[in-house]
């Protein structure tokens, strides 16, 4: 799976999410993203229940199936669990600004730019309660 050429420079490749996860498997919550049998994305929260902290670190829908709804459902789930973890009151995420970037859809899912940054990103902030 991967996401159009102008997107790249917006997500890093699956196998590096992968790889990043399995070095910290204490917070690393990754599934794939299916419409029926067929793979259509990828998704990595930080799960931190411990510091009740969670954070969208990784999302892609794969080109050919962009625009579909498919990013919208998943992280409408996505959402719904984090709902779910201990001291959830909200989802954090970064974007890169930018021509094709995500950003604006993560703010039509209800996330508000915080006013930080993370390494040129960025920082949004998704209310739970």
């Amino acid at each position: 799976m991967r996401v159009a050429q102008p997107q790249e420079k917006f997500v890093a490749p699956n196998a590096v999410s992968i790889a990043q996860a399995y070095f910290e498997p204490e917070i690393a919550w990754f599934r794939a993203i299916y419409a029926d049998e067929t793979p259509v994305g990828f998704l990595m929260l930080e799960d931190d229940a411990a510091n009740e902290a969670y954070t969208l670190w990784r999302f892609m829908i794969d080109a050919r199936f962009q625009g579909a709804g498919y990013g919208r459902r998943a992280l409408e789930l996505l959402i719904a669990h984090v709902r779910t973890r201990p001291g959830a009151k909200a989802l954090l995420t970064s974007c890169v600004p930018g021509s094709g970037s995500p950003c604006p859809f993560y703010e039509k899912l209800g996330f508000v730019y915080t006013g930080d940054e993370d390494d040129g990103e960025l920082v949004m902030r998704l209310e739970l309660v």
